[in-house]
């Protein structure tokens, strides 16, 4: 498992400077504001690395152009540029009043989804502060994404899944856009970490091998995962109270009495939906609304919709439809679904609760349907189904395996010869 890890985190090493994406520089504003940088300081840290990783792609890009590779080298120039945009930009909203932990890189509004979203610049902290703001972000990304193929693994050896797959499962969640979206130094790689520990917490209780460690881990995660991005925290929340649910009739009927670890686990469920709500209230977090406002004006770079929802329900619907276009040109992704949810459900109280995190993917998909997002990495959290469901589906094959006699495998291995 370490091997695999450490193999995974030297091959990081051949991009740690060019995975920062617009949304990167608030957050990093913001760790360097809570470390105690001045506003000053963090600007001229934040534009200086932002600018520094636009230049190097610039500079990548046209060094492969095939009319282009002989120009001289455009580092200088790119990063002058950037730097001057930059700080144009940032003096005139500093000058025009707004403040917070963020800099106001963009407009007051949409800088308060930033706001929000203090525990991942938490995470960042320790690792700017010790590594510098390069190789600081470059340890968190890994960090987390290590961290995420190693719960997988750990999810599966708790399922009693031999280990040969057990570290498939941690490979595919490397291999698979897991590992590159938990890599930029954005939400992703924390929530899918976060995710995938109250998938394991599901694990724990539904085997009775450590239940109160596992109610734990459920309820630890979705605290965290609120201070990550509350909204992921919400979705958890609700598609675990359904699993529960669902986990519990299913039993009733079978005349099975549900078991207090289901009864446990929907009760967190919806202990986490109503604190979400609550809190968010209380602490004047952006809402729904808001969030359709921000999707529909292009980053409130446009007037208000004033026919909100009959016009997100229009593009929603247009989204599914290009993107379900789009999946069929290139079917991997519903393939790989479709695999992981048949291995998943051979453990079917397990598997409805992998199917609960999976879905969020999907709820965050539909809840931003922006086909321009680059990555899939709004709709990544469904690839954990893959990522755990296949190894499940590959399981009795495996387990034939070892338990056919070493004499007949000998024979076998002659008569093919």
């Amino acid at each position: 498992m370490l091997l695999v890890a450490a193999v995974f985190s030297l091959l990081q090493l051949a991009n740690v400077t060019v995975r920062a994406t617009p949304d990167t520089k608030n957050y990093l504003a913001y760790a360097l504001s809570l470390s105690g940088h001045s506003r000053h300081e963090t600007a001229v840290l934040t534009i200086d690395y932002a600018c520094r990783g636009r230049a190097s792609l610039a500079r990548r890009a046209q060094s492969v152009n095939v009319l282009d590779f002989h120009d001289p080298d455009p580092t200088a120039r790119f990063t002058a540029g950037c730097r001057a945009q930059q700080w144009r930009q940032l003096k005139e909203r500093t000058h025009a009043g707004q403040g917070g932990h963020t800099l106001p890189f963009m407009s007051e509004r949409f800088m308060r989804i930033f706001e929000a979203r203090p525990g991942y610049p938490v995470f960042l902290v320790p690792f700017v502060t010790v590594f510098g703001i390069t190789w600081g972000l470059w340890t968190a990304s890994v960090v987390a994404a290590v961290a995420g193929g190693i719960l997988a693994f750990l999810i599966l050896r708790t399922l009693s899944v031999p280990l040969p797959l057990a570290l498939t499962g941690q490979v595919l969640f490397y291999v698979l856009p897991c590992g590159t979206t938990a890599m930029r130094p954005m939400t992703e790689g924390l929530m899918l970490a976060l995710t995938l520990a109250a998938v394991w917490g599901c694990a724990l209780v539904l085997t009775r091998q450590r239940a109160r460690a596992g109610l734990a881990l459920i309820g630890g995660s979705l605290l965290v995962l609120f201070a990550v991005k509350h909204s992921q925290a919400l979705f958890l929340g609700v598609c675990l109270a359904a699993a529960g649910a669902l986990i519990g009739v299913r039993r009733r009927r079978c005349g099975r009495v549900p078991g207090r670890g289901v009864a446990a686990i929907t009760v967190l469920g919806c202990a986490a939906v109503l604190g979400t709500l609550l809190l968010a209230k209380a602490l004047h977090y952006p809402s729904q609304t808001d969030s359709l406002q921000d999707l529909l004006t292009d980053h409130y770079a446009r007037p208000d919709r004033t026919r909100l929802w009959p016009e997100f329900l229009h593009l929603e619907a247009d989204f599914w439809v290009e993107w379900t276009r789009r999946q069929l040109w290139e079917p991997l992704f519903a393939a790989a679904l479709a695999t992981g949810a048949w291995g998943a459900l051979r453990r079917p109280a397990f598997g409805v609760c992998l199917l609960a995190a999976a879905f969020t993917g999907i709820l965050t998909q539909a809840a931003h349907p922006d086909i321009t997002v680059w990555g899939g990495r709004l709709i990544v959290l469904a690839w954990l189904l893959p990522v755990v469901g296949v190894p499940l589906l590959l399981e009795p094959v495996v387990q034939g395996r070892a338990a056919v006699p070493p004499q007949m495998k000998a024979e076998r291995a002659h008569s093919l010869r």
